[in-house]
């Protein structure tokens, strides 16, 4: 999203809070406003063309869902990046995403079934298209589908959150092919274990697949950094 589309959709009578809000937390999840960078409330509000209220109310939103933190006398910041962070948000998406998966099983339609072999289909033939960076938007799908299935709001809501987090990691390593193809097979195998309604299998199989992208995001955004602890429970 754009400052000019932000503020056509602003004119469609949408609140202004929530759109300043998305268009923030598009840009520091794209990477475009980076870890530990200082965002000026007035600058915000100069750049999207709304007053500072709302840039303001945005602020606190995204610091209450830990994407700013406040710093005495001079703003906001974009909070760094850290891995015990990491490994922490990895290890309740799994919990929690296990738990959706499991209600899944119990749940699912097979129109829900049929859109998640959908997006298998199609994200093994842009990978093997020669575009394997499409596969962070088709493994997004393929979780919400899944934690959607699980017919909890409140659990979709708290699992999305986490997964937003993720994704300020930049998993690199997800648009190499090969690591991009290992873990569609992962999302086979999650689908394998909804369809057989194996529930012991489909935790099994999150937890692998969730620790195989935290393996990836440390070999690309932590690649110089020591940690003999970062291995969780299994």
């Amino acid at each position: 999203m754009t400052p000019s589309t932000l503020k056509s959709t602003i004119e469609r009578q949408i609140p202004i809070r929530e759109m300043v809000y998305l268009y923030l937390r598009d840009e520091i999840l794209r990477g475009r406003i980076k870890p530990t960078s200082r965002i000026v409330e007035a600058e915000i509000a100069k750049q999207i063309g709304t007053s500072r209220t709302p840039v303001r109310e945005a602020f606190h939103l995204l610091e209450k869902e830990g994407f700013l933190e406040a710093i005495q006398r001079v703003g906001y910041r974009v909070k760094s990046i850290d891995w015990d962070e990491l490994v922490e948000i990895c290890e309740i998406r799994v919990i929690n995403e296990t738990l959706a998966a499991q209600w899944a099983i119990d749940r699912i339609q097979d129109d829900e079934i049929q859109a998640m072999a959908q997006n298998l289909a199609s994200a093994e033939a842009e990978i093997r298209g020669g575009n394997p960076r499409s596969f962070v938007q088709r493994d997004a799908e393929f979780h919400e589908i899944l934690v959607r299935a699980g017919g909890s709001k409140r659990l979709f809501d708290f699992c999305e959150l986490l997964r937003r987090h993720m994704l300020r990691y930049r998993i690199e390593g997800l648009v190499q092919e090969k690591a991009a193809l290992r873990a569609l097979g992962e999302h086979h195998r999650i689908l394998k274990c909804i369809k057989t309604k194996d529930k012991n299998g489909v935790a099994l199989a999150l937890r692998e697949h969730l620790e195989m992208v935290k393996s990836s995001i440390h070999d690309s955004a932590f690649k110089d950094t020591k940690n003999e602890e970062d291995e969780t429970p299994t």
